[in-house]
C-alpha cells in the first residue's frame, strides 16, 4: 500500500466517523419535527447544540487537514474521479468548517430549534412579532458566520449561498434568474389574458385525509421510493431527511379540502427520497456518497412533482384510481377538467402550492429579501412590511396573514439563508435533464402510460445519483446534457404546455 492510499483510507474514517454522528443529529431533528411534545423543544435544542459541536469537533480536527495536504501533494488521480471528488469536496468543506468556531455552531443549532418551534407558533397566531425576536438572532448568527467564512466584495450573501449550491455566487444566480424572470412575466399576463380558467373548486371539495394518505403512498411507490428503506410521516412543513443507507424520512402535511397541498408535495419529497436512495451505499459519510448540490437535489423532487406528476400522462394512469378513492369528489369530474385544474396558473400567496410557471417568480422574491436582510439593507423588523410590499409588485396581491406571507415558510427560522435559489435552480437542472432523458429513453409520456416509471428512475440513477459530488452542479449539467444550464429548456417546456392549456 502505498502512501497516497494509506492517507486516502485515513481520510475516509473520519469522514465517516464525523457523518456517523451527524447522522445521530438527523434522527433528533427528524424526531423534532414530527413527534416532539411541546414542551420538549429547550430540551432537544439542547441535545442539538451538543450534538452540533461534536460533530463540528470531528470535522475540524486537525488530522483530516493533514491528510488533505498529503494527498493535495501527491494525489494521482484523474481530475473526475471519486477519489480526487472526495479530496477537492472534503478540502472544500474543511476549510469552511475551520473558520467557525464550536461555540457559533452549537449556538446556530441551538437557536434554530427554538426558533423552529417559535415559528409554528407564531404561524398559527398569524403573528410576527411573536417571531420577531428569533428571526433577529437568527440573522445576527448567520451574518455572524458569513463574516468568520469570509466572501469577496460586500456579498456576506454568498458565503451563506455556498453551502447549498457549492461554488455559486450572487451574481450568477441573478444572470440566470433575469431572462427567466422576464419570460415569467410575459407568460403569466398571456394566461391571464386568455380567458380561459379552469374550474379549481374540484381540488377543494372533501377529500378524506386517510384516504388523501393511501393514495399518495401508493403513487410514490410507483414512481420508485423505496418504503423498505424509508417512511412517510407528517410534520409542519414538508421535508426529505437522508439519515443514511436504507433510512430516508419523509414528510407531508395533509388539508381535507386541498387536494393538491399533500399530494404533489409527497411527490416532491419523494422526489427527494428517490435520489437519496440512489447514493451509492459504499460511499456514505464522503462527498461521493452525498448529493451534488442542494439545486440538483431539487431538480429531482420538482421532475417528479410538475414534469410527471402534473403531465397529461401521469393522470391518464392515476385518475381512475383517484375517482375510486374520492367517489365523492371526483366522481361526475372528467378528466380533462380535473387537469386542467391542477395546472391552473395564477398569482396566489403559497409558495409550496405555487403552479410551475409562478412558483419560480416566489423564489425570486425570497431571494431578494434574504440577500437584503445579510446585508443589512433590510432590518428583520421591516421584513413583513418589505414582504408585503415586494409581494405587490411580483404578483398584484397583498398578503391577507402573516401564514400567507412572510411566515410561511421553515427556512428563515431553521437559519437555511441561501436555500431559496437552489429551487428556482432546480426547476432548470431538471428541465435540462427531462429534455436529455427523453433523447436517450424515447417518449416519457408513452413510458408513463404503459405503467413504466422505472426507466426515467433507473436514468437518473446512472446519470446523476450514483456520482454524488464527483462533479459541481454545472459541470453535471454539461456532462450529462452536453450543453450549459440556460432558462431555455424550462421555458420552452412550460411554453408547450401551457399554450395547449390556455389556447395561446
Amino acid at each position: 500500500m502505498n502512501t497516497s492510499t494509506k492517507a486516502y483510507e485515513q481520510l475516509l474514517i473520519r469522514l465517516k466517523q464525523a457523518s456517523l454522528l451527524a447522522s445521530c443529529s438527523a434522527v433528533l431533528e427528524w424526531d423534532e419535527q414530527t413527534c416532539l411534545p411541546p414542551e420538549g423543544a429547550e430540551h432537544r435544542a439542547n441535545q442539538l447544540a451538543l450534538m452540533a459541536g461534536l460533530v463540528h469537533e470531528q470535522a475540524t480536527n486537525t488530522e483530516i487537514g493533514d491528510l488533505l495536504e498529503e494527498l493535495e501533494s501527491n494525489s494521482a488521480w484523474d481530475e473526475d474521479s471519486y477519489e480526487q471528488a472526495n479530496i477537492r469536496e472534503s478540502r472544500h468543506e474543511y476549510d469552511r468548517v475551520t473558520k467557525l468556531p464550536r461555540r457559533l455552531v452549537e449556538e446556530l443549532s441551538r437557536v434554530g430549534t427554538l426558533s423552529h418551534h417559535a415559528w409554528v407558533a407564531a404561524r398559527k397566531q398569524n403573528s410576527f412579532n411573536d417571531f420577531l425576536p428569533w428571526l433577529e438572532q437568527m440573522i445576527d448568527l448567520k451574518r455572524e458566520q458569513a463574516s468568520a467564512i469570509g466572501f469577496e466584495g460586500n456579498q456576506a450573501y454568498d458565503a451563506l449561498l455556498d453551502e447549498y449550491e457549492p461554488g455559486a455566487t450572487s451574481e450568477l444566480i441573478e444572470q440566470a434568474f433575469l431572462p427567466l424572470r422576464k419570460e415569467l412575466v410575459k407568460l403569466v399576463a398571456e394566461i391571464q389574458n386568455s380567458g380561459v380558467t379552469p374550474d379549481i373548486s374540484i381540488l377543494t371539495r372533501s377529500y378524506p385525509i386517510d384516504k388523501q394518505r393511501e393514495f399518495s403512498l401508493d403513487a410514490a411507490e410507483k414512481i420508485g421510493f423505496n418504503f423498505e428503506a424509508g417512511r412517510l410521516d407528517i410534520a409542519a412543513h414538508p421535508f426529505c431527511s437522508g439519515i443514511g443507507p436504507g433510512d430516508c424520512r419523509l414528510t407531508t402535511r395533509y388539508d381535507e379540502h386541498h387536494f393538491p397541498g399533500a399530494f404533489f408535495g409527497t411527490l416532491h419529497e419523494a422526489g427527494h427520497g428517490i435520489y437519496e436512495q440512489g447514493l451509492r451505499k459504499e460511499f456514505f459519510g464522503t462527498p461521493a456518497g452525498n448529493s451534488t448540490s442542494l439545486g440538483i437535489h431539487e431538480s429531482q423532487s420538482r421532475m417528479w412533482e410538475n414534469l410527471i406528476g402534473r403531465s397529461r400522462a401521469f393522470w391518464n394512469v392515476f385518475y381512475q384510481p383517484a375517482q375510486e378513492m374520492f367517489p365523492e369528489a371526483l366522481s361526475t369530474v372528467k378528466i380533462d377538467d380535473f387537469y386542467r385544474a391542477i395546472n391552473d396558473v395564477r398569482p396566489s400567496f403559497i409558495r409550496v402550492e405555487a403552479d410551475e410557471v409562478t412558483y419560480n417568480l416566489h423564489i425570486m422574491l425570497r431571494f431578494e429579501l434574504e440577500k437584503a436582510l445579510i446585508s443589512g439593507d433590510l432590518s428583520p423588523v421591516d421584513l413583513e412590511a418589505a414582504w408585503n410590499e415586494k409581494f405587490k409588485e411580483y404578483f398584484n396581491l397583498t398578503p391577507d396573514t402573516p401564514a400567507h406571507g412572510c411566515l410561511q415558510d421553515v427556512h428563515w427560522s431553521a437559519g437555511l439563508i441561501g436555500y431559496f435559489p437552489t429551487y428556482a435552480l432546480g426547476n432548470m437542472y431538471a428541465a435540462h435533464f427531462y429534455q436529455t432523458a427523453e433523447n436517450e429513453l424515447g417518449d416519457l409520456n408513452h413510458l408513463i402510460e404503459a405503467r413504466d416509471f422505472s426507466s426515467l428512475k433507473n436514468w437518473l440513477n446512472q446519470n446523476i445519483h450514483r456520482h454524488g459530488k464527483r462533479y459541481r452542479a454545472n459541470r453535471l449539467v454539461e456532462v450529462v446534457t452536453g450543453n450549459t444550464l440556460s432558462h431555455l429548456p424550462l421555458m420552452n417546456q412550460l411554453k408547450q404546455k401551457y399554450s395547449e392549456l390556455y389556447n395561446l
